[in-house]
C-alpha cells in the first residue's frame, strides 16, 4: 500500500506531524486509509460482506467512512479525519489532500456513476461538499463550506454555495456575465412589485 510514500506525504502536508512513527501511531486519518486499502482489496476479490464490515469498523474507530468500492490513489492525506464521508462511486487521484467534515457524495441517482471523481493533487477544505458525478480537475482547490454541484476546470479555485470558480490558473475569473440565480430571482421579485404598485396606484 507504499506506507512508506503516505508518511512523508502526511509530513509534507502537515506541519505538526514530528516523525513517521508518530503519525502510523496517532494519525487517524492515516488509519482509515490503512483499513480502506485493505477492505478495498476484499470488495476486488468479492469478499464483499467483510470488505463492509471493516469499512463500518473504521467508522467506527476514526470517524471516516470510506466504501471500499471506492478507488483511491496514492499518497492521499486524510488531515483531523472526522466525519468524512467516501461515496462507492468516488475516485481520488494522487496526492489529495481531504480536510474534516468532507463529503464526496451521491446526489440521489441509484444507479451507475453517482459520486465525484477527484484529480490528482487536489485539496478539499474543512466541512465541503461535493456531490454527483462531476470532475475537480488536477491541482483544484475546494473552499472549506463549500457546496461543489458542477464541473471544476484544472487549476481552480471554487468557493461558496453552490460552488463557483473564482480563480483558474492563478487569475481571478470574470463574473461579471456569469448569471446569478439569487440576484435573477430578487430582479423578478421587484419587477413584480413594481407592476402591483402601479395596477394599486391606477385603483
Amino acid at each position: 500500500m507504499h506506507l512508506k510514500e503516505t508518511l512523508e506525504a502526511y509530513q509534507k502536508n502537515d506541519p505538526a506531524a514530528r516523525s513517521k512513527l508518530e503519525v502510523l501511531l496517532l494519525y487517524n486519518g492515516l488509519h482509515a486509509i490503512i483499513i480502506y486499502r485493505i477492505s478495498h482489496w476484499l470488495w476486488q476479490h468479492r469478499c464483499r460482506f467483510l470488505a463492509r464490515l471493516l469499512s463500518q469498523l473504521a467508522k467506527w474507530l476514526t470517524g471516516v467512512e470510506i466504501h471500499p468500492a471506492a478507488t483511491i490513489g496514492r499518497r492521499l492525506v486524510i488531515d483531523h479525519g472526522t466525519g468524512i464521508v467516501v461515496g462507492a462511486t468516488t475516485e481520488i487521484g494522487d496526492d489529495c489532500l481531504i480536510y474534516q467534515g468532507v463529503t464526496l457524495g451521491g446526489t440521489g441517482v441509484m444507479q451507475g456513476k453517482r459520486h465525484p471523481t477527484l484529480g490528482n493533487n487536489v485539496m478539499v477544505g474543512s466541512g465541503a461538499k461535493v456531490l454527483g458525478p462531476i470532475k475537480i480537475g488536477d491541482n483544484s482547490r475546494v473552499a472549506a463550506n463549500s457546496v461543489v454541484l458542477r464541473e471544476v476546470p484544472e487549476n481552480s479555485t471554487v468557493v461558496g454555495i453552490p460552488g463557483r470558480v473564482v480563480r483558474i490558473n492563478g487569475e481571478k475569473t470574470d463574473h461579471i456575465h456569469t448569471p446569478d440565480p439569487i440576484a435573477m430571482e430578487l430582479q423578478s421579485l421587484r419587477e413584480r412589485i413594481e407592476t402591483l404598485e402601479k395596477l394599486l396606484e391606477e385603483k
